[in-house]
């Protein structure tokens, strides 16, 4: 029986926005933003540092800095003490956090990683949402956003995310033989709700009969 479903997502084609109906539609529990809190709270640093360091590879002067720091005399004496909040961390707390949401069940998993870490879970269903870049653009103008900072936003947060997976699970994304649908969001968000809805029925009849 199907009981986690991961939602994975283009920036700006309004992934959180279908990942929230679809938990209020299912009554389940959505770790998307909850997920960032928890991670937050694990490592032990504000909120707004794990954002930014969320479903993105350390820039490179961020690994020869940490290089540097654990490699040194200072550092070694000090390696108990040392607490960089890195990609990382961060990804190993995500895993922790991500499997035991799956065990708990009833859950929405927005990105992270998440269709990854549970790719082998046959009560997961994986989904991929993407969108037209002039629709992705479209909706971050509705929220205020300028064009030239959607534009860069469009162009450099898939970017960084292809570039996470490809450095942490060495597969190219979207590593599509993985998800069990893939859906444009320009059909609306209550649209894409009701085929993730109707793909779950169909593909938990299947894993049950």
């Amino acid at each position: 029986m199907i009981k986690i479903v991961t939602i994975e997502r283009e920036y700006g084609c309004g992934g959180s926005e279908i990942a929230q109906l679809l938990a209020q539609q299912l009554g389940w529990k959505l770790w998307d933003q909850l997920l960032t809190e928890e991670i937050a709270r694990l490592a032990h640093c504000p909120k707004a540092v794990v954002a930014a360091r969320e479903e993105r590879p350390d820039p490179l002067y961020y690994r020869l800095f940490k290089s540097f720091l654990r490699g040194s005399y200072e550092g070694s004496i000090n390696a108990p003490k040392l607490n960089l909040v890195d990609s990382e961390t961060i990804l190993k707390i995500t895993q922790r956090v991500v499997q035991h949401a799956a065990e708990k069940g009833k859950s929405v998993i927005v990105g992270r990683g998440s269709q990854q870490f549970l790719k082998n879970r046959p009560d997961t269903l994986r989904v991929f949402l993407y969108a037209l870049r002039e629709e992705k653009l479209r909706r971050l103008l509705a929220r205020g956003k300028a064009r030239p900072e959607a534009e860069q936003l469009v162009d450099s947060v898939d970017r960084e995310r292809a570039d996470f997976i490809q450095r942490y699970f060495h597969v190219e994304w979207p590593d599509r033989a993985i998800y069990h649908a893939m859906m444009n969001t320009a059909i609306g968000e209550q649209a894409v709700v009701q085929l993730i809805l109707s793909t779950l029925k169909t593909y938990d009849a299947r894993i049950t009969a």
